[in-house]
């Protein structure tokens, strides 16, 4: 009975947020292959909500739903709010975590996360019925500093002049930080959503270079689950069991191309770190391009970002649904033995 209205459920996040594709896109794997930054293209955030934009997002979808409550949960450096947006309030349920942003310049994956929360303040039988079943956890756009280029440091040299920066105001990059939790952000996540919330799951969305491929075809977007010897194989198995349930999601659409990233185990960055000193699952996902950088092979242009929202909204619609009826537990994990591995064309950072 539960996996039939879950499947109605599905059917409607399908109409609202799935198949609806950019207008002017050519379609057959567009995301791998969308425009670099070519040295001559004005680089652009006309499909990024700047900071009071989110914010005003963020105040009304929120107040038209009792199923969506906005929370401050700290400052910035320069003295921005940080929010947490919370769907579902049943502490028997299990919860996930989308915590997006953590470096200012990778912002397309917030744009997806407002998205989702945009499609569950519809107050439908169904997305109450998926309340019910589930409880999602939203931390858009951890570095707002960063995402504004407010900063405490000189950005001359950026490709875009500098739109947008990878640290937050301090020149400190939130990744790095979960471990010694010295910055303002990173002690607010910890302190007022990680170690408040029982979380079962986190997936960490960012954005990575341009120049990683698959047998010469440029991915869209790459995943790992933790590899820090300290976390329990419980967690890696449920951490893999979320990337197949994604990765299978986006495979579906056909657009989209992900490879397997090479990844540290260092616990000071939130795919291993969360997972170790919380005991929940974490999923790191990787989308491809970000607004603006120092190296010009990082910045992508802006006519591939509909299909990165769009892969963004379509991995945490199906992690919710997943979650919620059940389904993760049944995915087969073997398929992280056969994801090929991501190369890069030339030398780039991530995570």
């Amino acid at each position: 009975m539960a996996k039939a209205w879950m499947k109605a459920i599905s059917g409607l996040f399908l109409i609202l947020s799935l198949f609806v594709v950019p207008s002017g896109i050519q379609q057959a794997f567009a995301v791998g292959n969308g425009p670099n930054y070519n040295g001559n293209e004005t680089i652009k955030k006309e499909r990024v909500k700047n900071y009071e934009e989110m914010v005003s997002f963020l105040e009304h979808v929120t107040s038209r739903s009792d199923l969506l409550e906005l929370e401050t949960i700290g400052q910035s450096v320069m003295g921005r709010d940080l929010f947490l947006v919370t769907f579902g309030t049943n502490p028997d349920n299990p919860t996930i975590v989308f915590l997006t942003q953590q470096h200012g310049n990778e912002e397309m994956v917030t744009e997806g996360a407002l998205n989702v929360i945009k499609n569950l303040s519809t107050n439908s039988r169904q997305v109450r019925e998926l309340a019910d079943s589930v409880n999602v956890l939203f931390v858009p756009r951890l570095n707002p500093d960063g995402a504004e280029a407010d900063v405490l440091f000189e950005l001359e040299d950026y490709v875009g002049g500098g739109l947008s920066t990878r640290t937050n105001a301090n020149g400190v990059d939130l990744n790095r930080d979960h471990t010694d939790l010295t910055q303002p952000e990173t002690r607010a996540l910890h302190e007022n959503v990680l170690q408040k919330y029982d979380i079962d799951y986190l997936i960490d969305f960012h954005h990575q270079g341009t120049s990683q491929a698959i047998d010469g075809r440029y991915v869209s977007g790459s995943m790992l689950y933790p590899t820090n010897s300290s976390v329990t194989p419980e967690v890696v198995e449920g951490s893999k069991q979320l990337g197949k349930v994604v990765y299978d999601a986006v495979e579906a659409r056909g657009f989209g191309l992900i490879g397997r990233y090479n990844g540290g185990t260092a616990n000071t960055i939130a795919r291993n770190g969360l997972a170790s000193t919380y005991g929940f699952s974490t999923l790191l996902f990787e989308m491809r391009g970000m607004t603006d950088h120092s190296r010009e092979e990082a910045v992508l242009g802006q006519k591939s970002n509909g299909y990165l929202i769009k892969q963004a909204e379509i991995a945490m619609t199906a992690a919710m649904e997943a979650i919620a009826d059940g389904s993760i537990l049944e995915a087969d994990t073997s398929f992280w033995d056969e994801l090929p591995l991501q190369r890069p064309i030339g030398e780039e950072e991530g995570e």
